[in-house]
């Protein structure tokens, strides 16, 4: 597992989503989530789509760029429950100085605050992997330095796309009482 020497970043951030609980799916949103809809949520986004990894499980593959590093995500469903979706990626990440590896924990979940609003958290935890440490002393960087600088760019992306996340997710569950009114 990743421990917490390893660890760049833990941001979290939580907005209100005007909608029913029982009409959010994290996990249908996600790998269901059309590329225009996730590049309107940062616009730092490139490019999304799903697949399946080795083993059959759910796959969401994001683009993006932070701090001037294009990321190639490949996260992998860990949990999936309609409220709470944990994602794991160990993701390609391309600088200035070439390629190397991140690990990235993408978590979003909702709780219920009322009947008709809920709160979304989207918290993303990165840490170095072992390539990337190699990856960093082969340059001379510090790992502490690389964290100090790293950090400010990762949680001004997550703060940026949380509340634009929540809109589509709420987007999607509006939808969906709509179609449930109509059938």
């Amino acid at each position: 597992m990743h421990s917490i020497e390893n660890q760049i970043v833990d941001s979290s951030f939580s907005v209100i989503i005007n909608a029913p609980i029982e009409h959010i799916d994290i996990p249908t949103w996600c790998f269901g989530l059309p590329e225009k809809e996730y590049q309107g949520c940062s616009p730092a986004h490139i490019a999304a789509g799903s697949t399946t990894a080795p083993d059959g499980r759910r796959m969401s593959i994001n683009v993006e760029t932070i701090g001037g590093s294009l990321m190639v995500q490949h996260y992998i469903e860990t949990l999936g429950d309609k409220d709470h979706l944990i994602l794991d990626s160990d993701s390609d990440v391309f600088t200035p100085t070439g390629r190397t590896t991140i690990h990235v924990t993408w978590e979003l979940s909702v709780k219920k605050l009322d009947e008709t609003r809920c709160e979304f958290t989207n918290r993303v935890r990165s840490y170095a992997t072992a390539e990337m440490l190699a990856f960093l002393d082969r340059q001379g960087i510090p790992f502490d330095i690389f964290r100090t600088q790293r950090q400010p760019m990762s949680i001004a992306h997550n703060k940026g796309e949380t509340p634009l996340f929540a809109a589509s997710i709420e987007r999607a569950a509006l939808r969906s009482i709509s179609s449930t009114k109509a059938a």
